[in-house]
């Protein structure tokens, strides 16, 4: 039985019109983003801020490069954690434990010094957090049955509990950073995601019975031939890092061939499985062009942490009257229009039930909007500093754009997923994001200060041209889903 396939039944109503257990869903996913995002907000700084400032020294272009491959090294991760939550312990437990992992992570960079702390910290915030998004996402798709109208619309709920921890986290710690340096501020983050835990503990009573399932059990005869091959692949990755094959300047797009390898053998799995049957099948299908166009979208998008977090530093006039905002704010302005905008889709999407657009034309229209908001940085390139306000403006139609894209995939990778691949499923569409997000700081080493409009164009205008090839692609992509809009 798949995690993600139980419906909900009326009485549960008892959460802005949706299951009680996403209230607590709600809640693990906003202090988690709390602190992921907290800490992210300050990772570039950094790295690269001098030694004299409390950062490591590093050049800005490898900094960028490496929070490119550290975030899709994140979304890497959940292939994990889906593969341990459908084959050996169901997607509570697995969330759970993965959030201690992120916590020790937080620690870990908040009192071990030098590269040594921000090594093995952000080896466990990868891993945890990898493990604890695609089961929270699981988690909330199990309150609907696949064709319960609402889904959408949780989703968005859900979406904005992720945004009040974005927002929150780079502020707390960016205050934090400025006063007493950044590993108080990487302090905070592991604070929080210890309250998250707390609660989260408090709460799992409300979860459907379905939570702790084993969608695909492992036969216990497999066990030690999986246990080899685990193995096999850390001491492969430690090789390869010994022998230098991978280094910190290659390691974004070494990322993003693994990202690309793994989605490969991931759908080629799947639709050859037996377990899946000629409608799951067509459903799998049609998911490749959301993987395509949400890896393009994560690819602008996450530009925030790279090149729009420099830029912010250098370019930004960030002055409030006699006062200078931090540059790690800026990575807040965007949950602030997710906070505001949230409810407004979600009621959007309940209020309209099946007459809404068909989630293609959802992501279709997403492409186009975030590519429009990358050429909006044409007409800035000719002044000295740009207006706070106008990246407000910019980031608002980011924001505009991830509503569209961001809880719909989660969503549609729901409705789409087989009953033996559900929280998988969900890792293909974490894949598509780390892809995007990798490949945000290999694009990010392609902007030149000062002649920059040739990177606008590129950047602006592929994501609009696949953005009206998703669109014109929806009534093939009708057939392929059926019912599931």
């Amino acid at each position: 039985m798949s995690t993600v396939t139980s419906s909900t039944t009326g009485t549960d109503k008892t959460f802005f019109g949706h299951p009680r257990a996403l209230a607590n869903l709600f809640s693990v996913e906003m202090w988690e983003r709390f602190s992921f995002y907290g800490m992210q907000a300050l990772l570039a700084y950094y790295m690269y801020y001098e030694v004299t400032a409390g950062g490591l020294g590093m050049d800005q272009g490898l900094a960028l490069s490496l929070v490119g491959a550290y975030g899709g090294a994140v979304y890497l991760s959940t292939i994990l954690g889906a593969w341990l939550s459908d084959r050996l312990f169901g997607s509570e437990r697995v969330l759970f434990f993965s959030a201690i992992g992120i916590m020790a992570g937080h620690v870990a960079l908040a009192l071990l010094p030098g590269y040594v702390g921000l090594t093995i910290g952000l080896i466990l915030v990868a891993i945890g957090s990898g493990g604890l998004k695609a089961n929270a996402v699981a988690l909330v798709g199990s309150l609907y049955s696949k064709e319960d109208s609402r889904i959408d619309a949780g989703f968005s709920l859900f979406y904005m509990g992720v945004n009040v921890g974005g927002l929150l986290g780079p502020l707390l710690t960016g205050l934090l950073h400025k006063q007493f340096g950044f590993h108080v501020g990487f302090g905070a983050a592991a604070v929080g995601m210890a309250i998250g835990l707390l609660i989260y503990s408090k709460g799992r009573k409300n979860l459907p019975e379905t939570a702790g399932l084993i969608a695909n059990p492992l036969p216990v005869g497999e066990r030690k031939r999986y246990i080899g091959i685990f193995a096999a692949i850390v001491v492969l990755i430690v090789l390869v890092f010994a022998l230098k094959i991978v280094t910190p300047a290659n390691l974004a797009s070494t990322i993003a061939y693994v990202v690309i390898a793994a989605s490969v053998v991931y759908f080629v799995l799947i639709l050859r499985s037996k377990k899946i049957d000629a409608t799951e099948r067509k459903h799998v299908w049609a998911f490749i062009p959301f993987y395509i166009g949400s890896a393009a979208f994560w690819a602008l998008f996450q530009q925030q942490f790279t090149f729009i977090a420099a830029y912010s530093d250098t370019r930004l006039d960030r002055h409030l009257g006699g006062w200078e905002m931090p540059a790690s704010w800026v990575q807040s302005i965007n949950p602030v229009f997710i906070i505001l905008l949230a409810s407004v889709f979600a009621g959007l999407w309940t209020k309209l039930g099946n007459r809404q657009p068909r989630t293609s034309v959802k992501f279709g229209l997403a492409l186009v909007v975030v590519g429009a908001a990358f050429l909006c940085f044409i007409p800035l390139e000719s002044l000295e500093m740009t207006p706070l306000l106008a990246l407000v403006g910019i980031l608002l139609l980011c924001t505009i754009a991830e509503l569209l894209l961001s809880p719909i995939g989660q969503a549609v990778a729901t409705k789409l997923a087989p009953a033996a691949f559900g929280t998988q499923m969900i890792a293909l569409f974490f894949l598509s994001v780390s892809l995007g997000t990798t490949l945000s700081g290999v694009l990010a080493g392609y902007y030149v200060a000062g002649n920059e409009i040739p990177y606008f164009i590129a950047m602006g205008g592929t994501a609009i041209v696949l953005g009206l090839a998703m669109i014109a692609a929806t009534p093939a992509l009708k057939k392929l889903m059926g019912s599931v809009l």
